[in-house]
């Protein structure tokens, strides 16, 4: 098959990783598959590379187009997918976002009469305006989801997402939204065979106001004897780092910065518990990568831990309620040594990178049949 894929960005190069699950789902897809990435503002050039087997089209826009600037962005991609299907038909298009890339993807799937898949993977649902965060919060970000979400196929990654379509107010038929959970490199997040001497948690994550990192320093401050790895960087690190120097636990608090993709294994594996304490969360890719590590997580009520219980623990968005979760599991260890197992095991048997690549392929051939 021919695939387009859609996105706001794509690595620049193999060492780039600008988002590591996309690329590693596309060199699985292309290993089989010839696949084309259309990146739209990222990276800042507009000449066509390679990465393995995949060609990409940057148009090299940047973050912060907007206004006019946006509308020749616009215009510019749908033009480049117009002049790649001449090249060679697409057979489908897949959109990464439901936001201007789904919008794009859906239209170009109508004037060329190309079949389209739109997976939902951030904001594009809701509304945190506190924090200015989510495609919810305007007329004109609604609008552009729902055209996003006019494709033929909507994915989503679990039943949160699944429910906030509806709660959002998009109609969309039971047959259009598909679940497609990113699976994660199994060679690269394996676990770590040593025995762990300590205790530590364990947070992935930017740091910005929809992954709520002052509740999990307020539960670690009603913790003793535990260490605390933040991998991770973002606006907010300088008054996270005042905040735990203000709770008294900044000397077992380690903010890590951002580490590059390959060196992330060793933090899952020397994680005794991973924690995810987000307001929103749609693609789960830390907690996939933890479990391969046998590393379980607990997590507030997003994510694929909802649906999957046997790869950790939810709770409610307090931290008091996840002081208690963490404390309580530290304190039994055969149900952690059990969650760990039955995490790893899950992993194994559903969401690795060859199961998500079967699933795509299935839905993109029953587009294309």
């Amino acid at each position: 098959m021919n695939i387009g894929i859609l996105t706001p960005g794509f690595s620049a190069n193999s060492d780039d990783w600008a988002l590591p699950f996309l690329q590693n789902l596309v060199d699985e897809l292309s290993t089989e598959e010839d696949v084309r990435v259309i990146a739209l503002r990222y990276p800042h050039q507009t000449q066509p590379y390679a990465i393995n087997q995949v060609r990409v089209y940057p148009l090299g826009y940047g973050s912060d187009t907007r206004g006019l600037r946006r509308l020749q962005l616009w215009t510019a991609t749908l033009r480049k997918i117009i002049g790649l299907h001449r090249e060679k038909p697409f057979h489908v298009l897949h959109a990464i976002w439901a936001d201007e890339t789904g919008l794009l993807a859906t239209w170009a799937g109508r004037l060329l009469n190309i079949p389209t898949v739109t997976s939902i993977a951030g904001g594009e649902l809701v509304c945190f305006p506190e924090i200015g965060y989510g495609s919810q919060c305007s007329c004109f970000g609604r609008w552009i989801v729902g055209q996003a979400l006019k494709a033929k196929v909507v994915t989503v990654s679990g039943s949160h997402s699944r429910g906030l379509i509806q709660k959002a107010g998009y109609d969309l038929a039971n047959d259009t939204i598909h679940t497609v959970i990113w699976g994660v490199d199994t060679e690269k997040f394996t676990p770590e065979p040593s025995q762990k001497q300590e205790i530590r948690l364990l947070h992935v994550g930017s740091l910005v106001g929809i992954k709520n990192q002052a509740m999990l320093l307020r539960a670690v401050a009603r913790l003793e004897n535990v260490e605390l790895d933040i991998v991770g960087d973002g606006v907010l690190r300088p008054k996270l780092e005042k905040l735990a120097r203000e709770l008294d636990i900044a000397q077992r608090v380690h903010f890590h910065g951002s580490i590059p993709y390959p060196d992330m294994p060793q933090y899952y594996q020397r994680a005794t518990l991973h924690i995810i304490t987000s307001h929103n969360e749609f693609v789960p890719m830390a907690t996939l990568e933890a479990a391969a590590c046998a590393v379980p997580t607990i997590s507030t009520k997003v994510g694929i831990v909802v649906d999957y219980p046997e790869m950790g623990l939810t709770v409610d968005n307090d931290e008091v309620a996840l002081a208690e979760a963490i404390n309580d599991l530290l304190r039994d260890n055969e149900r952690r040594v059990a969650l760990s197992q039955s995490a790893y095991e899950t992993v194994q048997e559903l969401f690795t990178l060859a199961d998500t690549t079967e699933n795509l392929l299935t839905t993109y051939l029953h587009l294309y049949s």
